[in-house]
């Protein structure tokens, strides 16, 4: 008992009052009776201008020293790096937590068109919005229309100058000759009607690419297919009435019905009140409005995206809108075919073939682009472009193959812009049927005749000089005179390509 005692006292008084150690350093105990831990903190150092090895950085007794300038750190950063669970996210970025590791996130960008309503949330911007630069709200999105600079406007708004002043020019000339043989020959009242339309084909480029209004989009719906329809319907008359005159001809030596001028301007003016007509209806069931399309250039980049001003028009409302001029384009070259054999002196029925051929060419050019890019973030600009340039060239077409030669000549060949030109009789008889030779069966050579193509291209006109000594009732009969004077008989008619004669009964 007396040993036990003597050796307690000995610990507890050495634990309380360190002693010197062999290595002179204090020796210590705690409370448990172990001595307190000593460490020693190396670091492997690597550095191209020392050897590797491990350096002391640092001591650990009671508490940690550490010697923060001797240690070395991933990257060569010289600062001691953060060791915490999640860094805070940046403006923009979202938390999301860690499951099972409440305090720990990782950070989620809002993309898209979402924006930062909180730590946690991203929200969708509204349909006419788009994130800010830092996500934090939102924007509205920009609106944009075809610029009159734009380079999809330049172009066709060149073309359409450059068409309304040949038109005007030749409409000027057309009225400054209006009483001149060429200008008679192609119909004068149906020539100022397809000129009206040719006109309006090429002011309708303006209208689409004007700032849309509920005026602009009003004049837009009227304008878009009337122009071709007016021109079409012009040039469905002509060749119609060609195409019945012969094949009349064929059968029968009386003339059809409906070929004078007022007849041709009502038969003109009624398959232009069907395009009226279906407009107004459009009129009555969807009135013009102008919208902010959102959907057509709302790209994946936020930054990009716009909202398009434009009529409320769609690309189905387009087509069948210019559905019905295309019909009357399609009925016109039909026609055009069946009388593209017709004789030389119906001198409108070849250029109106070559027209229409054409214009087929342009516009089966235009249905591909206008659909195929009906996808596209550029869609307003190429269908716009695509559209008025294609009405530019249709009009342009009809233009020049059917009046910039009449005009040539006016102006540049008044010699030409003659009543008639003489022929014989054999000869203009053998260019209009091509295949009967004498003996003739109406044998005019002893009247005195003198014979030539009226001046609407499409009869004859016999002179016969008083007195008439072997004019006989037979030919009357196949010969009906028009208009008789003092100074001799003359005839109209028509030569068929069977060689029958019968009366023009046209307006001359």
């Amino acid at each position: 008992m007396k040993v036990w005692l003597k050796v307690w006292c000995w610990l507890v008084g050495f634990s309380s009052f360190p002693s010197p150690g062999s290595a002179g350093t204090p020796v210590m105990f705690n409370k448990n009776g172990d001595a307190p831990g000593r460490y020693d903190i190396f670091q492997y150092h690597s550095s191209n201008t020392s050897t590797p090895g491990y350096r002391l950085v640092g001591q650990w007794t009671d508490d940690l020293q550490l010697n923060i300038e001797e240690m070395q750190w991933g990257g060569g950063v010289r600062t001691v790096p953060p060791s915490v669970c999640s860094q805070p996210c940046r403006p923009g970025e979202r938390k999301k937590m860690v499951k099972g590791m409440p305090c720990c996130w990782h950070c989620e960008l809002c993309d898209g068109y979402q924006y930062q309503a909180d730590e946690v949330t991203c929200l969708l911007c509204s349909y006419s919005e788009r994130p800010n630069e830092n996500r934090t709200g939102c924007r509205s999105i920009p609106i944009v229309k075809l610029e009159w600079h734009s380079p999809w406007a330049v172009i066709p708004v060149f073309l359409a100058m450059l068409g309304i002043v040949a038109t005007i020019f030749v409409v000027a000339t057309f009225i400054r000759y209006n009483d001149t043989p060429i200008v008679r020959a192609s119909g004068r009242e149906l020539s100022y009607v397809l000129l009206t339309g040719i006109f309006l084909c090429y002011i309708i480029t303006f209208l689409m690419i004007a700032k849309p209004d509920v005026a602009v989009c009003s004049f837009r719906r009227i304008f878009l297919g009337l122009g071709m329809c007016i021109s079409y319907a012009a040039l469905l008359t002509k060749t119609n009435r060609i195409y019945r005159i012969f094949e009349q001809g064929k059968k029968s030596v009386t003339a059809p019905r409906l070929i004078s001028p007022t007849s041709q301007l009502a038969i003109t003016s009624s398959l232009i009140s069907v395009q009226l007509l279906g407009v107004f209806i459009w009129f009555a069931v969807d009135p013009p409005n102008i919208i902010i399309d959102y959907d057509e250039q709302k790209t994946m980049n936020p930054d990009q995206a716009r909202g398009v001003l434009k009529c409320d028009i769609t690309d189905l409302q387009i087509i069948c809108s210019l559905g019905y001029s295309i019909l009357l384009m399609v009925t016109c070259t039909v026609y055009a075919i069946k009388t593209r054999g017709v004789p030389e002196n119906f001198n409108e029925a070849k250029p109106i073939g070559f027209t229409m051929y054409t214009t087929c060419i342009v516009w089966l050019a235009f249905i591909p682009i206008f659909f195929g890019t009906a996808q596209s973030a550029e869609k307003l600009y190429i269908q716009t472009t695509t559209l008025t340039i294609s009405m530019n060239l249709s009009a342009s077409v009809a233009l020049g193959m059917l009046y910039m030669p009449k005009v040539y000549i006016i102006i540049f060949h008044p010699e030409l812009n003659v009543q008639k030109r003489k022929r014989s009789f054999k000869a203009v008889v053998t260019a209009a049927t091509m295949s009967l030779g004498p003996p003739w069966p109406w044998d005019l050579s002893s009247l005195g005749t003198t014979v030539a193509w009226d001046h609407h291209g499409l009869g004859a006109i016999v002179a016969l000089e008083p007195p008439w000594p072997h004019l006989r009732s037979s030919s009357l009969g196949r010969l009906r005179p028009a208009a008789l004077d003092s100074k001799g008989l003359i005839l109209s008619f028509y030569v068929l390509p069977d060689c029958k004669f019968w009366n023009s009964l046209y307006s001359l």
